[in-house]
Protein backbone atom coordinates (compact mmCIF):
# COMPACT_ATOMS: atom_id res chain seq x y z
CA UNK A 1 0.00 0.00 0.00
CA UNK A 2 3.25 2.10 0.85
CA UNK A 3 4.24 1.59 -2.43
CA UNK A 4 1.22 2.62 -4.62
CA UNK A 5 0.16 6.04 -2.16
CA UNK A 6 3.91 7.00 -2.87
CA UNK A 7 3.16 6.38 -7.06
CA UNK A 8 -0.19 8.48 -6.66
CA UNK A 9 1.81 11.53 -4.68
CA UNK A 10 4.75 11.12 -7.24
CA UNK A 11 2.57 10.71 -10.56
CA UNK A 12 0.43 13.99 -9.60
CA UNK A 13 3.80 15.28 -9.01
CA UNK A 14 5.12 14.77 -12.13
CA UNK A 15 1.78 15.63 -13.61
CA UNK A 16 2.25 19.19 -12.11
CA UNK A 17 5.75 19.85 -13.67
CA UNK A 18 4.32 18.44 -17.25
CA UNK A 19 1.65 20.96 -16.54
CA UNK A 20 4.02 23.79 -16.24
CA UNK A 21 6.90 22.82 -19.05
CA UNK A 22 3.56 23.19 -20.66
CA UNK A 23 3.44 26.12 -19.45
CA UNK A 24 6.96 27.33 -20.49
CA UNK A 25 6.53 26.36 -24.02
CA UNK A 26 3.09 27.74 -24.39
CA UNK A 27 4.76 31.53 -23.38
CA UNK A 28 8.15 30.83 -25.36
CA UNK A 29 5.91 29.67 -28.74
CA UNK A 30 3.85 32.91 -27.94
CA UNK A 31 6.97 35.21 -27.50
CA UNK A 32 8.65 33.90 -30.70
CA UNK A 33 5.51 34.87 -32.55
CA UNK A 34 5.25 38.35 -31.34
CA UNK A 35 9.09 38.94 -32.13
CA UNK A 36 7.79 37.64 -35.86
CA UNK A 37 5.56 39.84 -35.82
CA UNK A 38 8.15 42.55 -34.46
CA UNK A 39 10.53 41.84 -37.17
CA UNK A 40 8.31 42.04 -40.04
CA UNK A 41 6.83 45.05 -38.98
CA UNK A 42 10.00 46.87 -38.88
CA UNK A 43 10.89 45.09 -42.08
CA UNK A 44 7.96 45.41 -43.92
CA UNK A 45 5.89 48.27 -41.88
CA UNK A 46 3.04 45.84 -40.81
CA UNK A 47 2.87 43.40 -38.87
CA UNK A 48 1.85 39.33 -39.26
CA UNK A 49 -1.08 39.71 -36.62
CA UNK A 50 0.63 36.21 -35.55
CA UNK A 51 -0.83 34.53 -31.88
CA UNK A 52 -1.67 31.42 -30.64
CA UNK A 53 -5.38 31.58 -29.85
CA UNK A 54 -6.61 31.85 -25.98
CA UNK A 55 -2.81 31.41 -25.16
CA UNK A 56 -3.24 33.13 -22.09
CA UNK A 57 -6.70 31.00 -20.81
CA UNK A 58 -4.49 28.17 -21.54
CA UNK A 59 -1.61 28.79 -19.41
CA UNK A 60 -3.89 30.17 -16.80
CA UNK A 61 -5.73 26.54 -16.93
CA UNK A 62 -1.84 24.61 -16.75
CA UNK A 63 -1.26 26.80 -13.76
CA UNK A 64 -4.06 25.67 -11.67
CA UNK A 65 -3.98 22.12 -12.81
CA UNK A 66 -0.02 22.26 -11.79
CA UNK A 67 -0.44 24.39 -8.41
CA UNK A 68 -2.96 21.60 -7.07
CA UNK A 69 -1.61 18.18 -8.43
CA UNK A 70 1.69 19.20 -6.88
CA UNK A 71 -0.02 19.71 -3.40
CA UNK A 72 0.30 16.24 -1.98
CA UNK A 73 3.61 15.46 -3.49
CA UNK A 74 5.04 18.80 -1.83
CA UNK A 75 3.39 18.20 1.27
CA UNK A 76 5.57 14.72 1.54
CA UNK A 77 8.19 16.44 1.15
CA UNK A 78 8.44 18.55 2.89
CA UNK A 79 7.76 21.80 0.84
CA UNK A 80 4.83 23.48 2.73
CA UNK A 81 4.95 26.48 4.70
CA UNK A 82 4.80 25.59 8.52
CA UNK A 83 4.35 27.59 11.31
CA UNK A 84 6.82 25.80 14.10
CA UNK A 85 6.81 28.67 16.09
CA UNK A 86 4.15 26.98 18.62
CA UNK A 87 4.97 23.47 18.15
CA UNK A 88 8.89 23.98 18.04
CA UNK A 89 8.07 24.45 21.42
CA UNK A 90 6.03 21.83 23.24
CA UNK A 91 7.53 18.73 24.72
CA UNK A 92 7.40 15.77 22.02
CA UNK A 93 3.80 14.28 23.67
CA UNK A 94 1.86 17.62 23.46
CA UNK A 95 3.72 18.19 19.74
CA UNK A 96 2.55 15.24 18.65
CA UNK A 97 -0.96 15.80 19.80
CA UNK A 98 -0.87 19.58 17.95
CA UNK A 99 0.76 17.58 15.28
CA UNK A 100 -2.74 15.37 14.94
CA UNK A 101 -4.93 17.93 15.32
CA UNK A 102 -3.56 20.00 12.92
CA UNK A 103 -3.19 17.48 10.35
CA UNK A 104 -6.69 16.39 10.99
CA UNK A 105 -8.18 20.04 10.57
CA UNK A 106 -6.11 20.14 7.00
CA UNK A 107 -7.72 17.08 6.34
CA UNK A 108 -11.32 18.32 7.45
CA UNK A 109 -10.69 21.32 5.15
CA UNK A 110 -9.23 19.75 2.21
CA UNK A 111 -12.16 17.21 2.48
CA UNK A 112 -14.66 20.20 2.37
CA UNK A 113 -12.34 21.76 -0.42
CA UNK A 114 -12.80 18.68 -2.47
CA UNK A 115 -16.48 18.01 -1.96
CA UNK A 116 -17.42 21.63 -2.79
CA UNK A 117 -14.99 21.72 -6.24
CA UNK A 118 -16.36 17.88 -6.89
CA UNK A 119 -19.95 19.91 -6.91
CA UNK A 120 -18.78 22.60 -9.00
CA UNK A 121 -16.88 20.11 -11.98
CA UNK A 122 -20.57 18.45 -12.22
CA UNK A 123 -22.01 21.28 -12.21
CA UNK A 124 -20.20 22.98 -15.05
CA UNK A 125 -20.36 19.81 -16.49
CA UNK A 126 -24.03 19.37 -16.71
CA UNK A 127 -25.28 22.90 -17.62
CA UNK A 128 -22.32 23.09 -20.03
CA UNK A 129 -20.25 25.86 -19.11
CA UNK A 130 -17.51 27.06 -21.52
CA UNK A 131 -14.28 29.14 -21.15
CA UNK A 132 -15.01 32.70 -23.10
CA UNK A 133 -11.68 33.11 -24.61
CA UNK A 134 -11.12 32.41 -28.42
CA UNK A 135 -11.15 29.26 -27.93
CA UNK A 136 -14.72 28.15 -26.05
CA UNK A 137 -13.00 25.08 -23.71
CA UNK A 138 -15.77 22.86 -21.51
CA UNK A 139 -15.10 24.54 -17.87
CA UNK A 140 -14.90 20.75 -16.47
CA UNK A 141 -11.94 20.01 -18.11
CA UNK A 142 -9.67 23.02 -16.41
CA UNK A 143 -11.29 21.91 -13.59
CA UNK A 144 -10.85 18.40 -13.31
CA UNK A 145 -7.30 18.50 -12.93
CA UNK A 146 -7.69 20.61 -9.45
CA UNK A 147 -10.48 18.82 -8.36
CA UNK A 148 -7.82 15.59 -8.53
CA UNK A 149 -4.93 17.75 -6.75
CA UNK A 150 -7.06 17.98 -4.39
CA UNK A 151 -8.02 14.51 -3.54
CA UNK A 152 -5.13 13.29 -3.93
CA UNK A 153 -4.07 16.02 -1.21
CA UNK A 154 -6.99 14.79 1.20
CA UNK A 155 -5.64 11.04 0.61
CA UNK A 156 -2.04 12.23 1.75
CA UNK A 157 -2.99 14.13 4.44
CA UNK A 158 -5.68 11.14 5.55
CA UNK A 159 -2.29 8.85 5.11
CA UNK A 160 0.04 11.25 7.42
CA UNK A 161 -3.13 11.15 9.68
CA UNK A 162 -3.35 7.32 10.26
CA UNK A 163 0.49 7.27 10.34
CA UNK A 164 0.56 10.02 13.11
CA UNK A 165 -1.86 8.23 15.26
CA UNK A 166 -0.08 4.79 14.81
CA UNK A 167 2.99 6.56 16.23
CA UNK A 168 5.07 7.67 13.27
CA UNK A 169 6.82 11.05 12.72
CA UNK A 170 4.99 13.10 9.91
CA UNK A 171 6.48 12.26 6.46
CA UNK A 172 7.96 16.16 6.80
CA UNK A 173 9.63 16.06 9.82
CA UNK A 174 13.09 17.04 9.79
CA UNK A 175 12.49 17.63 6.25
CA UNK A 176 12.15 21.76 4.64
CA UNK A 177 13.97 23.26 7.77
CA UNK A 178 16.85 25.29 7.70
CA UNK A 179 16.73 25.59 3.68
CA UNK A 180 18.58 29.21 3.91
CA UNK A 181 21.57 26.67 5.45
CA UNK A 182 21.10 28.25 9.10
Amino acid sequence: MRRTLDFIYRAAGGLAALFILAIVVLVFAQVCLNLADKIAAALTGRGLGLTIPSYADFTGFFLAAASFLALAHTLRAGGHIRVTLLTGRLAAPRRRIAEIAVTAAALAMTAHATWYVAGLVHESYTFGDRSSGMVSVPLWLPQLPVLAGLAILALALADELVGQLRGRPPSWEGKGENLLGE
